[in-house]
C-alpha cells in the first residue's frame, strides 16, 4: 500500500493556534448528523454531543491512539431506540443500547481469537445489504410526517408552510452535497439545517422563546457567578441506578427490537476501517486491530447508554476530513471531541437546537433516510452480488418485504419480534440453511480487505 504524505501524522501535535481550527473542522462534520439522531428519537441533543465526546475518548484510548477516527449518533439506531422508547421509554432505550455495546465487546473477543471468517458466514453483504435498505426504508415516513405535518398534533394536519420549508431545506442540502468543494463539501446537513432554519425564521414557524430568555439570563447576570449559571446548564443526562433501575426496565422485547442491529453496525464498521485505512496509508484491521476498533466502539456505545445519549458508531464525515486535510493526528480528533463535550453544557447551543423545527429535520432526513437505503443498495453492488441465482433474490425479497411491511412474530404477551429485527434474523437463518453459501459473499471485498491490504503492502516494500 503506498502511505500518503500527510500534513500531521497519528502522533504529531499541532501547534496550539492550529490545534483548534483542526479540531472544529472535525467538529463542524460531525454536527449535523450527530444532533439530528436525537432530535428524531426524543433523546437530548446536548447529552448527544457529551456522550460523542467521551465515546471518542474512549475509543483513542482502546484502540492505543492508534486509529483516528470520531464517532458520533448512530443513524442505524433510529428506529429501534423510537419503538423502544413507545414501550418501554428512554430508560428501556438506554438498556438496549447497552446491550448492543455488549455484542460488540463479544465480537471484538470472538474477532481476536478466530478471526474475520466466522463473521462473513453469518453476514455476508446479500444479508447485511438489504437489511440497510430495509433501515433508510422504514425511517422514511417519519422523514414525510416532519416534512408534511404540524407538529404536536394528536392526529396528522398538512401544512404547505412546513412542507415548502422542508423542501428547500432538502434542496439547500442537496446543492451542498453536489456543489459544495474541499472542506465545504463536507457539511451538506450543517449547511441545509442552517439555510432551512434561516428560511423557516422567514416564515414565521421557528420558536426563539427559549433562545431570547437564555439571552436575557446573560445579559441580565450581575456577577460573575451569575454569568456562568446563565451560559452553562447541566444536560439532561439519563444514568442508570441514579434515574432508573436497569433491571426494572429490562425486557427481553427490548433485546429483540435493539440487539440485532449491532450486527449490521458492525458490518458497517469494518467498512468504515477499510476506508479509514486506505485514506491514512495504514492497516487499521491489522494494527491495532479490528477487534481493538470493534471494542472502542462498543464501549463508546456503552458509555452513551449510561448518559441518555445514543449510541456511537465511527463517522464517514470525519473520515472525509481527514482525507482532504491529511491531518491525520489522533490529537485533533480528541481535541474535537473536548468541544463536543464544553458545547453539551452551553445552554444557547442547546437552545438554538431545540428551537429548529421538526420540518427543517424532515427535509434533511429525506436525503439521508435515503442514503442509508442507498448505502445497501451499493454494498450490493460493490461486491457484486449476482440476483441472476435464485438463492440470493429469495433472501434478499424476504429481507426487504418482512423489515418494510413491517411483519413481527408474538413470542407472550409482553415480547414481540418486529419489523427490521425479524427481517435480519430471518435472513440471517436463510443464509445458513440454504444451500450455496458462497453465492451470497459476491467478491468477497467487505471482509478480504485485511489480507489484500497485507499483499499490497509486501508487494510495495519488495518494488522498493
Amino acid at each position: 500500500m503506498t502511505k500518503h504524505n500527510p500534513a500531521l501524522d497519528i502522533h504529531d501535535v499541532p501547534k496550539l493556534h492550529k490545534w483548534l481550527t483542526l479540531s472544529l473542522q472535525h467538529l463542524f462534520a460531525m454536527f449535523g448528523a450527530t444532533v439530528l439522531v436525537p432530535f428524531l428519537t426524543g433523546l437530548s441533543p446536548s447529552v448527544a454531543l457529551v456522550s460523542s465526546g467521551f465515546g471518542t475518548l474512549a475509543y483513542l484510548l482502546i484502540t492505543r491512539g492508534k486509529i483516528p477516527a470520531y464517532l458520533g449518533s448512530s443513524f442505524a439506531f433510529i428506529y429501534p431506540i423510537m419503538e423502544v422508547s413507545k414501550t418501554h421509554g428512554v430508560e428501556g432505550a438506554m438498556v438496549g443500547s447497552f446491550l448492543s455495546g455488549l455484542v460488540y465487546g463479544l465480537i471484538a473477543l470472538l474477532i481476536s481469537i478466530f478471526g474475520t471468517n466466522w463473521l462473513m458466514k453469518i453476514l455476508p453483504p446479500i444479508v447485511v445489504g438489504p437489511v440497510i435498505i430495509v433501515i433508510g426504508l422504514g425511517l422514511s415516513s417519519t422523514a414525510i410526517d416532519m416534512a408534511m405535518y404540524l407538529p404536536g398534533q394528536e392526529e396528522n394536519i398538512y401544512s404547505g408552510t412546513h412542507f415548502m420549508v422542508a423542501l428547500v431545506t432538502l434542496a439547500l442540502t442537496i446543492i451542498a452535497s453536489i456543489f459544495f468543494k474541499g472542506f465545504f463539501s463536507l457539511l451538506p446537513i450543517l449547511f441545509g439545517i442552517v439555510g432551512g432554519y434561516v428560511f423557516a425564521l422567514t416564515q414565521g414557524i421557528v420558536d426563539t422563546t427559549e433562545i431570547q430568555a437564555e439571552w436575557s439570563a446573560v445579559t441580565s447576570s450581575d456577577s460573575l457567578g451569575g454569568f456562568l449559571s446563565a451560559v452553562f446548564h447541566t444536560p439532561d443526562f439519563v444514568v442508570p441506578f441514579a434515574d432508573f433501575s436497569p433491571f426494572d426496565v429490562f425486557s427481553w422485547e427490548i433485546v429483540f427490537l435493539m440487539v440485532p442491529f449491532a450486527l449490521v453496525t458492525i458490518t458497517e464498521h469494518t467498512g468504515d476501517q477499510m476506508v479509514l485505512s486506505k485514506v491514512v496509508g495504514r492497516n487499521f484491521l491489522k494494527n491495532p486491530g479490528l477487534d481493538k476498533s470493534i471494542l472502542g466502539d462498543g464501549v463508546a456505545t456503552m458509555i452513551a447508554s449510561c448518559l441518555g445519549g445514543p449510541p456511537n458508531t465511527t463517522y464517514g464525515e470525519n473520515i472525509g476530513v481527514l482525507a482532504i486535510t491529511r491531518v491525520y493526528s489522533v490529537f485533533v480528533i480528541g481535541g474535537a471531541a473536548v468541544i463536543a463535550i464544553f458545547f453539551g453544557f452551553v445552554s444557547m447551543i442547546t437552545a438554538v437546537i431545540g428551537s429548529i423545527p421538526s420540518a427543517v429535520m424532515g427535509g434533511v432526513s429525506i436525503l439521508l433516510f435515503g442514503i442509508i437505503a442507498s448505502s445497501g443498495l451499493r454494498m450490493l453492488i460493490d461486491n457484486q452480488i449476482d440476483f441472476g441465482e435464485k438463492r440470493n433474490l429469495i433472501i434478499a425479497s424476504v429481507i426487504l418485504v418482512i423489515g418494510v411491511g413491517g411483519a413481527f412474530v408474538q413470542v407472550t404477551d409482553s415480547i414481540q419480534i418486529a419489523g427490521m429485527a425479524l427481517a435480519a434474523t430471518i435472513g440471517v437463518l436463510l443464509n445458513l440453511i440454504l444451500p450455496g453459501k458462497e453465492k451470497g459473499i459476491g467478491n468477497g471485498n467487505m471482509f478480504e480487505a485485511q489480507e489484500n491490504m497485507d499483499k499490497e503492502k509486501d508487494n510495495h516494500h519488495a518494488a522498493s
